[in-house]
């Protein structure tokens, strides 16, 4: 945990911003869903200044095989479809973080998700489910 906060505290926030139309965004949750991620939520933080990405995306999956299935398929959509590479990842068991700077991929074991809450960390931002 203490690798990831000085990850994401020692970057600047990009100039331009993404919303939740962006290519990018799009990408992630289609990669997530097509490996069977649940309980999708995205994290609006553009109006929170001292938040560090435009977006946390979250996610959870079953076993640390599917959290590796779900990161894995998520850079390797992202490279294909937007020629990006993530800024940063922190690969774990419980939870790893795909970090591409406007956007911040968690994706979570249920307990982690559980314990770490960072829906109400971030509580001032505006939260929306993408479970269809």
């Amino acid at each position: 945990m203490d690798k990831i906060i000085t990850a994401l505290q020692g970057r600047k926030k990009p100039a331009s911003r993404l919303t939740r139309n962006s290519k990018l965004f799009k990408t992630i949750l289609k990669a997530i869903k097509e490996k069977k991620g649940e309980e999708i939520v995205s994290l609006d933080l553009r109006k929170i200044d001292e938040a560090v990405a435009d977006f946390f995306i979250l996610c959870e999956a079953k076993s640390h095989i599917q959290i590796k299935a779900i990161a894995d398929f998520i850079e390797e959509t992202v490279k294909k479809e937007c020629d990006e590479r993530p800024f940063h990842v922190e690969n774990g068991d419980h939870w790893t973080l795909i970090d591409y700077v406007n956007v911040v991929v968690h994706v979570f074991q249920h307990e982690q998700r559980k314990f770490y809450d960072l829906e109400s960390l971030w509580m001032d931002s505006e939260r929306m489910e993408h479970n269809d």
